[in-house]
């Protein structure tokens, strides 16, 4: 696969639809071509205290914002025609779809892959874990800034390019 976006969410609490921030970075012939980094204010408009320990982020980071349709509307040109990929896709899908339905915005039905579930079928029990930061150090991408929303999908796209 050459030609993708790869695309990490942090959330703010337990519910999907909150987003409080997006990475995405696209990838064209092989080659990193662009990336996208906002924060978002988060839908249910709360921070769970867990959430926050992951991330870094909090109401203060988020109150003035933009909302998710703001955002999108500079990411959906960006990846338009291309597939999404993730770490652990379901759980980003789920966000897109549970965020989409929030703000009811038809959901384009966006076709994605999952690095994670393709670094347990590659790399199966050579692996200690198939974590994000473990799956990038295998393929030779060493990931300093987890959990921060572009980092991750700068890994994301390593990774992929490399396993896809």
């Amino acid at each position: 696969m050459t030609d993708f976006a790869a695309i990490d969410f942090e959330t703010a609490n337990e519910c999907r639809s909150s987003v409080c921030s997006v990475g995405v970075v696209i990838v064209r012939g092989g080659e990193v071509v662009d990336s996208f980094y906002s924060l978002i204010h988060p839908e249910p408009e709360y921070y769970q205290w867990f959430c926050q320990q992951v991330h870094g982020l909090g109401p203060e980071d988020t109150d003035d914002a933009p909302v998710f349709p703001k955002v999108w509307a500079k990411i959906a040109p960006l990846i338009d025609g291309l597939p999404l990929v993730a770490h652990n896709s379901p759980f980003d899908e789920g966000c897109l779809k549970s965020v989409f339905r929030v703000y009811r915005m038809d959901y384009p039905d966006y076709e994605f892959y999952d690095t994670l579930a393709e670094s347990r079928r590659l790399y199966g029990s050579s692996l200690p874990n198939h974590q994000l930061q473990t799956v990038a150090a295998a393929c030779g991408y060493d990931l300093t800034r987890h959990h921060h929303a572009l980092a991750d999908a700068e890994a994301c796209a390593a990774i992929a390019l490399k396993i896809l």
